[in-house]
């Protein structure tokens, strides 16, 4: 059944009618769609830009409509499309290439070019953005950062690690207040996520509200018990005062996990809150 799924290019059409009178007439415009078949059955398309890629909101058409309202393009497809994708896809794995051997500056043309030919690509805004980070340039990566909160697609799961690294890097470059506007948006759409609660804690802690870093850490902890690195957290926390008798309700055996945990110089006693 795999092999049988739709997709490729396909176009849809909407008329129109413009002037009045006399010079009243019809118009009809065609859209491009790039067009994908869910594992569930349901089809996904999404517009292609002006520069013949995927690009902007995804939506979701049933399928009777779908078969009765778009229309194949495999010649578009193979002639243009696939094309300007693969050209666009090599940008970003350069980019991502230079980044990942310290070559800031040809990353940084690659994902910019990447940006050009998609705006909203997320990887190339992902990638562009912790370029900035990593070379301190906070001004140019809250740029980046107003565009990716933007983009939706940021928070589906295949971003997911694109996405802990920006809000991680944002934290350690001293942009806290973005850091917890990105994961609290977030937050709205994965509200089970333990590891976004201890990164909301960690920001929470270095911005000094000490009752919103308890209040993720023990979301957090409620969420995955066992979470080594809430645990060590936690410890923290109480070790040093922020964590009063009546919020210590977890019912963790501290002293066994630091007995488990701690060596000569072990973690818990000189704890790096970045971890």
């Amino acid at each position: 059944m795999a092999a049988n799924r739709i997709t490729g290019v396909f176009s849809s059409q909407t008329e129109s009618t413009v002037g009045t009178g006399t010079t009243t007439r019809q118009t009809v415009q065609k859209t491009y769609w790039f067009v994908r078949e869910l594992d569930s059955g349901a089809l996904e398309v999404q517009p292609l830009n002006s520069n013949n890629v995927p690009s902007g909101p995804k939506l979701m058409v049933e399928r009777d409509k779908f078969l009765d309202n778009y229309h194949p393009e495999p010649e578009h497809f193979v002639e243009v499309v696939r094309p300007s994708m693969e050209a666009l896809e090599g940008s970003i794995q350069r980019g991502e290439g230079h980044r990942a051997s310290g070559e800031s500056y040809s990353a940084e043309y690659e994902f910019g070019h990447a940006i050009d030919v998609d705006e909203e690509n997320v990887r190339a805004n992902f990638g562009l953005g912790l370029t900035y980070l990593e070379r301190g340039e906070t001004g140019r990566a809250e740029d980046v950062f107003r565009r990716l909160v933007g983009i939706g697609a940021i928070y589906e799961p295949e971003h997911k690690h694109l996405f802990n690294d920006f809000g991680i890097n944002l934290r350690r470059n001293g942009m806290i207040d973005q850091a917890l506007e990105y994961y609290h948006k977030a937050e709205e759409l994965s509200k089970h996520d333990e590891n976004l609660c201890l990164n909301i804690a960690r920001a929470y802690y270095e911005k000094g509200e000490f009752a919103n870093c308890v209040k993720y850490i023990k979301k957090s902890l409620q969420l995955n018990p066992e979470l080594e690195e809430g645990i060590m957290f936690w410890s923290y926390l109480k070790n040093n005062g922020y964590i009063s008798a009546e919020e210590d309700d977890l019912n963790i055996d501290l002293d066994a996990f630091e007995k488990k945990q701690q060596k000569d110089d072990g973690p818990i006693a000189g704890l790096d809150i970045d971890f």
